[in-house]
């Protein structure tokens, strides 16, 4: 083991605006809606189609299985007839111009730095070191033909580095025995950037679906009634982060210490930049 679990997750966590920006820019959705997507009247259609046009044609359930915390009404309302307006690949090349557009914007004169061109050389690198197995959403994208130029080079890199720590990430959940549901209703007794209400809208759930769950985890011992967390429900949630930062060594192990700390070190100061323009509307 070449990397420490915490090494991991610093890494993840210093270059993770740079993927996770394409879901509130407003390029990506302009790409949708050129392709015949009524993002006004379907927001989801926005985010369910090009997420998943990785993994080729698939239906509802496999998005639900794969995207994990989504009830099964948001994954049916957002890939409602997705593949009779466009195509898997085509929806994947309009993501990719959204990302390439929306970094330039927020990146500025950063977009062609050489920052850039090593970040995105690091990342890949990492990105090699994972493996397929039980990991569905990175194995999807790691055998697309990569994008060309650094900029989206290192988007795509740290999209597979995203959905492989995902992967890992639903692993451990699924081997807690937590659904869907229930790792969304844990997530917002984290208290850090999800409140019910945004994570209950945007999943879909009912009230009484939410507090069902609610009741379910204060009867196995992990929430009080109000939703907080008890003493074994931070237990748990801390098992969890521990697996999730262990299954993802693999690709992080590629680089190494010295190799991680350069790609913060050089990749960092990118992921501030869309922070500070604005490509997270949550920090």
């Amino acid at each position: 083991m070449t990397v420490t679990p915490q090494t991991a997750r610093a890494t993840w966590r210093a270059l993770e605006p740079l993927h996770a920006m394409v879901y509130f820019a407003p390029e990506a959705q302009e790409e949708y809606v050129a392709l015949g997507y009524d993002v006004k009247a379907n927001r989801a259609a926005g985010y369910f189609p090009a997420r998943a046009a990785a993994l080729g044609a698939v239906t509802w359930p496999v998005v639900q299985a794969t995207f994990f915390n989504f009830s099964a009404l948001a994954c049916q309302f957002g890939m409602a007839g997705a593949w009779d307006v466009a195509s898997p690949e085509d929806v994947q090349q309009a993501r990719w111009r959204g990302a390439e557009r929306a970094l330039r914007r927020l990146l500025g004169d950063l977009a062609d730095s050489p920052a850039v061109a090593e970040a995105a050389e690091l990342a890949t690198t990492a990105a090699q070191g994972g493996t397929p197995y039980g990991r569905p959403l990175f194995a999807a994208n790691a055998v697309l033909t990569p994008p060309e130029g650094p900029l989206l080079q290192l988007f795509h890199a740290q999209t597979l580095l995203r959905e492989f720590r995902g992967d890992g990430h639903i692993a451990a959940l699924v081997g807690e025995q937590v659904t869907g549901l229930e790792a969304a209703v844990l997530h917002v007794a984290m208290h850090d950037t999800w409140g019910r209400k945004g994570l209950q809208t945007t999943r879909a759930y009912s009230d009484e679906e939410w507090d069902a769950a609610v009741a379910d985890l204060t009867a196995r011992g992990w929430l009080t009634p109000d939703g907080e967390f008890t003493d074994e429900g931070r237990a748990h949630r801390q098992r969890v982060e521990d697996a999730t930062d262990l299954l993802c060594l693999p690709a992080y192990a590629r680089l190494g210490e010295d190799g991680c700390a350069r790609l913060q070190e050089v990749g960092g100061p990118l992921a501030k930049a869309v922070l500070d323009a604005g490509g997270l509307p949550i920090r």
